[in-house]
């Protein structure tokens, strides 16, 4: 079973997956390739920097095990050629010489590879942690817009799959990729010192295994590339449904989202079979050469034997040699193929850190001016779209003095809650300047901004752990008494004490053993403790209901004192209020008053009032 190309189409580049489109482009566009190439060489250099001296140390012992390990077929030459002919004088001192010198070579070896494996683990791992904690912090540090676009789903593929490619590579197959590399050039020095013309025989093979080796080369880039994105499409459509399971069940989603769960999977298979179908030429090719070159080299060699031209024990080496030239290029495919899917996750984690802030913090931050009654917001001459040509908000001239609470009404795509995410500092004005107490927003430091302006929405996150740990989320330096009172303040302490085990009740998965209302309250109280200048509040208690509403209009006249806030919302309970309303639409103010003054003016506020007034009757 198959989803619809259109149906899956529209899945991936709208529903679930907006940057899926580019990411593709990455894939394709030769330019994009090469940047992130070079990103991801940047990035890598920087995270091995803080390590040069173990590396250097990993280098020692990497290059101690490849001399050891190339000193067995050489020390198999010495006892053939120089160890039989002394045994028919019962001389067994260079046999024993050989022999020692094996069990020598033996034990550096194994020394040599326990120390490189200590060395390189604890390499990997430094630069795995570093690494991962890189991208965790530019995924906390990147705008709303960014998640906006950048979908839960692909930041999951990003810290758990990409991250996986690469520990496996540096847990298991870099020490192995590197240590046949070695072999590979060390034996090519030794067969060219050992016998020139059998060497020269050797080198016949040499066009074919770098004609296949650069085809594998450049077919793999390209086919890991393809796997680290249809494993990340099933991540993301993993991810998403299980969010919105609610939403699968209740409107029957499921055999819709298993065929496009199905659809995804299927592209990953194929991308899969595409990487091991390479691998399924390579590593036999190799072979196939190998052992015609091996058969080349032991006619020619035994004729060269039986002429005296060179000894049996060169000729024994030799072979010994080759197998350890062959042998490594076969495995370099199975490794190959780690390196390649790790390569291509550093390729997507390098373009993540790449990523720059659509609101970046000042070079040089203006702090907030030491004011009697802090909070005044303006909004100059500001124009606002999310896209270049849609502007939502256009010459918006808006100002709120210190400690008056405004309430912004309007329809839906008036502009309310993109004033809200301004103020928010979500994004930046395209014109104009947003200002707090006189200073333009993107003058202030992130850490300022965030102490003077707190937004709480409809879509209020709870945080696994428990309830108090909730309300102290903005101020985690509150104590337990601090805590109690914001709940107080905002009525919550009530539903609290009565919980299981009141504050230190766990609330579950964002905050699902609460009610919407009850969590609204605990946002409420994070707000209130946080205490901010600025409130702004996007529909808070559009989840509500009316008892608990009533219980939060209560609240608000204390939360709202001595602080300016920015309410919106569409019940005009809530409205009550205010000392200003604001009424939008298009994206300019049509209506600025009080309620009182609004409702008998006879507009757009006076009408809806009056539907609010009928409603309640």
């Amino acid at each position: 079973m198959t989803a619809n190309a259109d149906d899956l189409t529209r899945w991936r580049g709208v529903a679930v997956e907006p940057d899926a489109d580019r990411s593709r482009a990455e894939d394709t566009d030769p330019e994009a390739v090469s940047r992130l190439r070079s990103l991801s060489r940047v990035l890598l250099r920087d995270l091995l920097r803080p390590h040069r001296r173990q590396l250097g140390v990993a280098v020692a012992l990497l290059l101690g095990q490849n001399a050891a390990a190339m000193a067995g077929p050489y020390l198999v030459m010495l006892g053939i050629d120089r160890a039989i002919d002394p045994l028919r004088a019962d001389d067994y001192r260079p046999l024993a010489a050989v022999a020692a010198a094996f069990v020598a070579a033996s034990a550096v070896e194994y020394a040599a590879r326990r120390g490189f494996l200590t060395v390189s683990a604890r390499i990997g791992q430094a630069v795995l942690l570093d690494l991962r904690q890189r991208v965790y912090a530019q995924f906390l540090r990147l705008p709303v817009a960014f998640h906006e676009r950048y979908t839960s789903g692909r930041m999951v593929s990003r810290l758990t799959s990409d991250l996986d490619s690469i520990g496996e590579l540096a847990g298991g197959g870099l020490d192995s990729l590197v240590l046949a590399a070695l072999s590979v050039l060390s034996v090519a020095g030794i067969l060219l010192w050992l016998d020139l013309p059998l060497a020269a025989v050797t080198l016949l093979a040499f066009p074919f295994l770098f004609a296949l080796s650069r085809w594998f080369a450049r077919a793999s880039a390209a086919a890991y590339r393809r796997t680290r994105e249809t494993i990340a499409l099933v991540i993301v459509h993993f991810v998403e449904s299980m969010r919105g399971i609610r939403a699968v069940q209740a409107f029957r989603r499921e055999p819709r989202n298993q065929q496009i769960f199905a659809a995804v999977s299927d592209d990953y298979r194929r991308a899969s079979l595409t990487a091991f179908r390479l691998i399924a030429t390579y590593s036999p090719g190799i072979k196939v050469i190998g052992n015609v070159t091996v058969a080349a080299v032991l006619c020619y060699g035994g004729w060269r034997v039986l002429h005296g031209a060179t000894e049996l024990g060169v000729l024994a080496a030799f072979l010994l040699y080759l197998r350890r030239f062959f042998e490594p290029m076969q495995e370099l495919s199975q490794f190959y193929n780690s390196l390649q899917s790790a390569t291509a996750a550093l390729e997507k984690l390098a373009g993540v850190l790449d990523e720059r802030p659509g609101v970046p913090e000042p070079a040089r931050p203006v702090p907030l001016p030491a004011v009697p009654h802090p909070g005044g917001v303006a909004f100059r001459s500001v124009t606002f779209g999310y896209r270049p040509d849609a502007p939502i908000l256009t010459d918006l001239d808006l100002i709120v003095p210190a400690g008056q609470t405004v309430a912004l009404i309007g329809p839906t795509g008036a502009g309310k809650s993109t004033i809200a995410k301004l103020l928010a500092r979500f994004h930046d004005p395209v014109a104009g300047t947003v200002t707090l107490d006189g200073v333009d927003l993107r003058d202030l430091a992130d850490a300022d901004l965030r102490r003077a302006v707190v937004l709480v929405t409809q879509e209020t996150h709870l945080f696994g752990g428990t309830v108090a740990e909730n309300i102290r989320f903005g101020r985690p330096s509150a104590d337990d008494a601090a805590v109690q009172a914001a709940a107080r303040a905002i009525g919550a302490h009530d539903f609290i004490a009565a919980l299981p085990d009141g504050y230190a009740t766990q609330v579950h998965r964002r905050g699902g053993r609460l009610s919407a209302g009850q969590r609204q309250l605990v946002a409420f109280a994070r707000a209130f403790l946080a205490d901010p200048a600025v409130l702004i509040l996007d529909e808070a208690t559009s989840s509500l209901d009316v008892p608990t509403e009533r219980a939060v209009q209560r609240a608000l006249g204390t939360i709202l004192a001595d602080r300016t806030a920015l309410v919106i919302a569409h019940r005009l309970s809530t409205v009550e209020i205010a000392d200003r309303v604001l009424v939008l639409d298009a994206g300019r103010v049509v209506e600025d008053g009080s309620p009182e003054r609004l409702a008998g003016a006879g507009g757009r506020y006076a009408a809806l009032h009056r539907q609010w007034r009928d409603s309640l009757l």
